[in-house]
């Protein structure tokens, strides 16, 4: 089994990891190459059967516009009572970051792997690229948001009828400095089986 030579420094990144904020963020993003080793890390996850149930959208450059647009117009017959400040914050929610990696589930009926294993394994590769993205020295950050949940959304960004969407990591630099966030108290959460 590999071990990572640092411990010290694996300790204190998993210590001091948090999320950015989608809307405070700015570029550089990752270069091409970047993205591609961030995923290649991301793969890294459990994966019971290597089904790999799970796949990458990525959204650069101008893409990330047209999609804001069609986003905008889903949301303006989802809800055509809201006015304009909506719409524009429809239009930009893929420009908060210069990369964003939809993270799709493509979990299916299997005769050995359970459907929430499969699921569970797409939620894992979700936030390993975030991970790794913060690895590379970028911040990151996901979200889910209406458009996991829209088919007509969904639809748009090339998913098919049994695919998912995990989420969407935006991944660039912070604008403002990260905040922290209170953490669960571990003695609340564990329980000690006893028998």
């Amino acid at each position: 089994m590999t071990r990572f030579n640092d411990t010290s420094s694996l300790l204190a990144f998993l210590k001091s990891r948090k999320s950015a904020s989608a809307k405070a963020m700015t570029g550089p993003g990752p270069t091409p190459a970047q993205l591609r080793e961030i995923l290649a890390l991301a793969v890294r996850v459990p994966d019971h059967g290597k089904l790999a149930p799970w796949r990458f959208i990525s959204f650069t450059g101008e893409a990330r516009a047209r999609i804001g647009d069609k986003f905008a117009a889903r949301w303006k017959e989802l809800h055509p009572d809201h006015g304009d400040d909506s719409l524009a914050f429809m239009k930009g929610f893929m420009m908060r970051a210069p990369v964003v990696v939809a993270v799709v589930s493509r979990a299916a009926t299997h005769p050995k792997i359970p459907l929430w294993e499969q699921q569970m394994s797409a939620g894992a590769l979700a936030f390993n690229v975030e991970l790794a993205a913060q690895a590379h020295g970028f911040d990151a950050t996901w979200i889910t948001d209406w458009v996991a949940y829209d088919d007509a959304a969904r639809k748009m960004i090339g998913l098919v009828d049994n695919e998912h969407l995990t989420g969407l990591i935006f991944i660039g630099k912070a604008s403002a400095p990260l905040e922290d966030r209170p953490r669960p108290d571990v003695d609340q959460l564990l329980t000690e089986w006893s028998g």
